[in-house]
């Protein structure tokens, strides 16, 4: 591994906070290739009538270096 490239995204999912980060690695691996590492940084929801609808992860991506 040579070097690694870190982008913050923030996934989201109605189903868990595990969705949304699949979500998100799903979403940036359409336009990043050789996807390393994630972190998840911060977890939060949306609330509304008391009932979590909304899953949000923010995420560091790594990703290695084409040069």
């Amino acid at each position: 591994m040579g070097v690694i490239i870190i982008r913050e995204m923030v996934g989201t999912s109605s189903r868990s906070w595990s969705d949304a980060a699949r979500q998100a690695v799903a979403t940036a691996s359409k336009t990043v290739r050789n996807i390393r590492t994630v972190e998840v940084v911060k977890s939060s929801a949306k609330v509304e009538d008391n009932e979590i609808v909304e899953y949000q992860v923010e995420l560091k991506i790594g990703f290695e270096y084409e040069g």
